[in-house]
């Protein structure tokens, strides 16, 4: 597997691996599935329901900050420490992470980049997700088995991670650009957010690129040279640093998977994302076609 490639697993690569056996505590396959509310789904139900064998469910808001106003923010080492060696994941297992999103993947680039953050290298994304492993005819089942838990020991990398204060402060120097994968008319403002009491629009100097446009019409993840051409197409820089942003953290993280496979490895993700800068930031730093009219 190519060196920028190593983000990705195929759906034949793990159902080879399923069917000979070598899930375990060398290899775990997480189901990070998670959805925004007005959808309506159940992510956990649907998991005890049919997953792929051999998978766990990993709880992207049970794995967080919870003394945070803000949803799902990262959480301590300690706390992703043992979050992650409860589903007997040690410092050596690779990591393969799906969700069953419509798109392919929705929420698994936001798994891939915590165990990246919290210092574990050997993860990579299910490419095309549950999706792919279904339309491939590979088996599910509805049964799995409690790990035995393990030592994982987590080591943040502070700079993967930009706060509200990084961020306002970066509107005056540039050190970094900032890209936001939120769908488009959101970013505009004329779309209306999922959540309460928050407003569309976007932060001043970010570029907007819907994090859809990286995935393939069958959901699987564009190839580095098409990638390359949507970052230079948007005005973004690959080899000078690069931030993500998006509704709460979660879809940013196709900006960061994507830029990977074009070899910048070093993203960072703003966690507080829109739900926190609409809350904190003054209306000058809020720029909105439609400015109001979501109230």
């Amino acid at each position: 597997m190519a060196a920028q490639l190593r983000a990705l697993v195929s759906v034949k690569w793990l159902a080879d691996a399923v069917k000979s056996n070598r899930v375990g505590p060398n290899l775990r396959v997480l189901d990070a599935s998670w959805y925004l509310p007005k959808l309506k789904r159940q992510p956990k139900k649907e998991f005890r329901e049919r997953h792929i064998p051999g998978a766990l469910y990993f709880d992207i808001d049970k794995c967080s900050d919870n003394t945070s106003p803000f949803d799902h923010m990262m959480p301590s080492e300690s706390e992703f420490g043992e979050f992650v060696g409860n589903l007997g994941i040690g410092t050596r297992t690779h990591v393969v992470v799906y969700d069953a999103s419509d798109f392919g993947s929705f929420s698994a680039p936001r798994v891939w980049w915590m165990f990246r953050a919290f210092g574990h290298g050997s993860v990579s994304v299910l490419d095309g997700g549950l999706k792919a492993w279904v339309r491939e005819g590979y088996p599910l089942t509805g049964e799995f088995t409690k790990p035995e838990p393990v030592e994982f020991r987590a080591k943040l990398d502070r700079s993967r991670v930009k706060s509200y204060q990084d961020v306002l402060e970066n509107l005056e120097s540039k050190r970094f650009q900032l890209v936001d994968a939120r769908p488009v008319g959101r970013f505009r403002g004329i779309e209306p957010e999922p959540r309460d009491n928050t407003e569309p629009g976007h932060i001043p100097g970010s570029v907007s690129m819907p994090f859809p446009g990286f995935l393939s019409q069958s959901g699987e993840e564009k190839d580095p040279d098409q990638l390359r051409e949507m970052f230079r197409k948007a005005g973004v820089d690959l080899s000078r640093p690069l931030c993500a942003t998006c509704g709460s953290g979660v879809t940013a993280c196709h900006v960061a998977l994507a830029a990977f496979l074009c070899g910048q490895e070093e993203v960072a993700i703003y966690d507080g994302a829109w739900s926190e800068w609409y809350t904190r930031a003054t209306p000058e730093h809020v720029i909105s076609e439609g400015r109001g009219k979501h109230l």
